[in-house]
């Protein structure tokens, strides 16, 4: 089996490797966080201190980074992989970014005779730990073929999206529709609340009526309806406020610049910027929640456990 390179092993890294492994692959892993480091040495992951270590013999490298500049910085800096990856490696990003850093790695990548293939993830967390993740896939299509052998283990959906940039531009309009959806769930769960309707059994209407969405099914936001709804657990996070608000504002950038017009994904940043100006990044995005009660208070969610959140 290959011996694959991990950089990046946080709540979507370490569940991610741990799939590779239980397939048959060795994987050496690079964690900043000693806590998410501890996490996958659990998983089997052969924990190393450089990004040189890692990529020593791989055949493959998989990146799950926060941002744009950690991604530019990982693949680009002195000690990075564009410095020390295999001739013979592929290289392929999981991270949401906007499109020109994901087509400058394609472009850097080439100029060093490396293969890169952007591959972004879509089924979050619980995705990850189940190896039901969606991958959009960007790049020559020989190099795409090769990157779907190797995420297999971690995928339920595999597509192939077209050129170089092509997944990560995929991405990002996904999840601005995910925003965009959490916000129609968000006024409907509160509505249904106020109208006195019992909440699994709107939830039941809903689900296989016209208001289904993915994050009505998986992140409803009332306590005791969905098993993996951040409301069961005073709205820690299963996809912060902080990533959303990195994800949602790169949709936005993307829309100023191809000139389409994104009020309701506007409406959802605003939300997000809302949120955290109130110290809340750390907590769950599906407390936009609070935007549409009548007094800001949600069932399920007590502020004073909040002290401190914790960022993610």
């Amino acid at each position: 089996m290959s011996t694959i390179a991990f950089i990046g092993l946080g709540r979507m890294g370490a569940p991610m490797a741990a799939h590779l492994i239980a397939a048959g692959h060795t994987v050496r892993g690079v964690e900043i966080n000693p806590t998410a480091a501890a996490i996958a040495a659990e998983h089997g992951v052969e924990l190393v201190d450089t990004v040189a270590a890692a990529l020593a013999g791989a055949d493959a490298v998989l990146t799950s980074l926060p941002k744009p500049e950690h991604v530019r910085s990982v693949y680009g800096g002195p000690d990075g992989i564009f410095a020390h990856a295999p001739a013979s490696a592929l290289l392929m990003d999981t991270s949401t970014v906007d499109v020109a850093t994901s087509r400058w790695c394609h472009d850097e990548a080439a100029a060093r005779g490396l293969t890169f293939v952007d591959a972004p993830i879509s089924g979050g967390t619980a995705g990850a730990a189940a190896g039901s993740l969606t991958f959009m896939l960007g790049g020559r299509p020989d190099d795409v073929e090769r990157a779907r052998a190797v995420v297999e283990p971690m995928a339920g959906n595999i597509i192939a999206c077209g050129d170089a940039g092509a997944g990560i531009a995929a991405k990002l309009v996904n999840n601005m529709m995910l925003f965009i959806s959490v916000m129609a769930m968000s006024e409907g769960s509160q509505l249904a609340e106020e109208l006195g309707l019992d909440a699994r059994t709107f939830w039941e209407v809903a689900r296989v009526s016209s208001g289904d969405s993915w994050a009505l099914r998986t992140w409803y936001p009332v306590p005791g309806v969905v098993e993996r709804s951040a409301a069961n657990n005073n709205f820690d996070p299963t996809f912060s406020v902080d990533l959303a608000r990195k994800d949602c504002g790169l949709a936005v950038q993307a829309g100023d610049v191809t000139g389409v017009h994104l009020p309701a994904a506007r409406l959802a940043l605003s939300q997000l910027d809302e949120l955290i100006a109130q110290g809340l990044g750390g907590k769950d995005c599906t407390l936009v929640a609070t935007f549409a009660s009548p007094d800001g208070t949600l069932r399920g969610y007590d502020p004073a456990r909040d002290a401190a959140p914790a960022h993610v």
